[in-house]
């Protein structure tokens, strides 16, 4: 079980809740902090200004709201905002922004009632969450649209979806036992003013993203098998002189993964006792980019994913609401911890970064196909009759579209502000905007890693070279045969394309 608030959460923490089904609980210190909290700011409130509490919102801050309006303000906040539109987003991106709320929440900064995450908790642990849309947020006083929405199904509004069907919020906590909250001082401001849907996409895009790197060393290991490469654009003798941690990392996954690879070659054995006096050298001296320079492309990326996973745990630790109640030095501080420059700035960092990758990976792929290039294969890698069969011609495009989207989608939406609220929030984020074309952006780049397998399948079949590969490479090999099996006739692909994608999600090799 992992117990929210009273340590730092962990990428790993947030792996375990929604990909290995780990419940949740509170601790129980953090609870009473949180109980203290709301004591103080109920009683600190009385005959002052503090904003969201006894006045209205944003640039109508100005309004004075008097203390029998204060509740019914709170529940026409989380009313009014409820307004997102678009698809629903996934169950699994909802309740990792639902973990990261609590998180901030069992922070104690936020003056609101412990009922409020405890019902969280319950949600959580019982796979209720609400509807909640991709638009909405502008990534500057948080994710407000959005946000209301967790906060509306708390009040007992709205709909959830509960066992894979959206159906009114009121029927199922009857089902459940569950009770909705009651506002007392702030819970609407507290629950909405964040940036927690922009960080719980994030995580899941840094779990996704590692994963994807992870499989494009594996990918690119097994191509350099597939040509019998030197093993010196690998080797620790080259890579050590370029001073990048990222670089050596890759370049050391590379050495781990093929020691024991009977087909890549050492450079003294070939040409450094060369005799032959033709002009021309048959053997190649050196590879394609794609194939040579893997370490100084992918080792970049490695570090974008390490730094983004920085700043996500940093996030979703950190208190991001306004005000802040901080009962130990009895004052409420105003400022813009809601803003969500840091994620925006890093899921834009991190959709270039797996952009590239999709780029390596087609490079790849392409030089698999074109038998005038690797001069090993057949056209398309077809394993049937030339002029008759086509191979992995037609998922070629498929693969090239998707990376051409995914460099369209690279804009950044970091430098992408428009003023709104009248003018109230003049620079914004667009942080949630940064984190789900950042998602669109890791989900077609799976898929095209799942055509670049396939093919990389059928090439050691082609070559019957799987008893020499690394015994990492034949591990997966073997794996992977078992979900798409070899193939001569043409037939039809999508269904593989899927499977090999769904494996590559739902497994992970961890060579880095």
């Amino acid at each position: 079980m992992i117990i929210i608030g009273g340590k730092t959460l962990t990428i790993d923490d947030f792996y375990k809740i929604l990909f290995k089904g780990e419940k949740i609980d509170l601790d129980s210190s953090a609870l009473i902090k949180v109980k203290e909290n709301f004591e103080f700011l109920k009683e600190f409130s009385k005959n002052k200004v503090i904003y969201g509490i006894n006045t209205c919102f944003g640039p109508m801050a100005q309004y004075k709201i008097s203390d029998q309006d204060q509740v019914q303000l709170q529940y026409n906040l989380i009313r009014s905002h409820s307004s997102g539109s678009g698809n629903p987003l996934p169950d699994i991106y909802v309740k990792s922004l639902m973990i990261a709320r609590l998180n901030t929440l069992m922070k104690a900064y936020s003056g609101i009632h412990t009922e409020v995450v405890v019902l969280i908790k319950e949600l959580i642990n019982r796979d209720i969450y609400p509807k909640v849309f991709e638009h909405g947020g502008v990534g500057a006083s948080g994710d407000l649209v959005q946000l209301a929405h967790l906060a509306l199904i708390l009040i007992g509004e709205g709909e959830v979806n509960y066992k894979g069907k959206f159906r009114p919020t009121q029927e199922v906590f009857k089902e459940n036992n569950l009770t909705p909250i009651s506002i007392h001082l702030r819970e609407g401001l507290a629950l909405i003013n964040g940036t927690s849907t922009m960080s719980g996409i994030g995580i899941i895009n840094a779990i996704h993203a590692k994963n994807l790197l992870n499989w494009s060393v594996l990918a690119s290991c097994m191509i350099n098998e597939i040509v019998e490469t030197y093993d010196d654009h690998f080797s620790v003798e080259l890579n050590q002189v370029k001073l990048h941690e990222g670089q050596n990392s890759i370049a050391a996954a590379m050495q781990n993964t093929l020691k024991s690879s009977k087909l890549v070659k050492k450079r003294s054995d070939h040409l450094y006792n060369y005799s032959d006096r033709a002009d021309i050298i048959k053997e190649k001296v050196q590879e394609y980019y794609s194939l040579r320079c893997v370490p100084q492309i992918l080792g970049p990326i490695l570090e974008t994913i390490q730094n983004t996973e920085k700043i996500l745990v940093q996030e979703v630790n950190s208190v991001n609401d306004n005000p802040i109640v901080d009962s130990i030095n009895k004052d409420v501080f105003h400022g813009g911890n809601f803003h969500g420059d840091y994620i925006s700035f890093e899921m834009d960092k991190l959709k270039i970064a797996i952009t590239k990758l999709s780029m390596l990976a087609e490079r790849q792929l392409n030089f698999l196909l074109n038998d005038k290039i690797n001069q090993k294969l057949p056209p398309f890698v077809n394993l049937g009759v030339l002029g008759l069969n086509l191979g992995m011609q037609g998922v070629q495009f498929t693969a090239t579209s998707t990376v051409a989207e995914n460099q369209t989608l690279s804009f950044p939406m970091y430098v992408h502000s428009i003023p709104n609220n009248n003018d109230n929030q003049d620079i914004v984020s667009m942080g949630t905007n940064s984190a789900l074309l950042t998602k669109k952006i890791i989900e077609n780049t799976f898929e095209v890693l799942s055509i670049q397998y396939i093919t990389i399948l059928q090439a050691i079949d082609y070559l019957k070279i799987n008893d020499n590969l690394s015994d990492i490479s034949r591990n997966h090999f073997e794996k992977m045969r078992t979900i798409v099996p070899i193939f001569i006739e043409d037939s039809i692909k999508y269904k593989d394309v899927e499977n090999i994608k769904n494996f590559l999600l739902e497994n992970q090799t961890r060579l880095i």
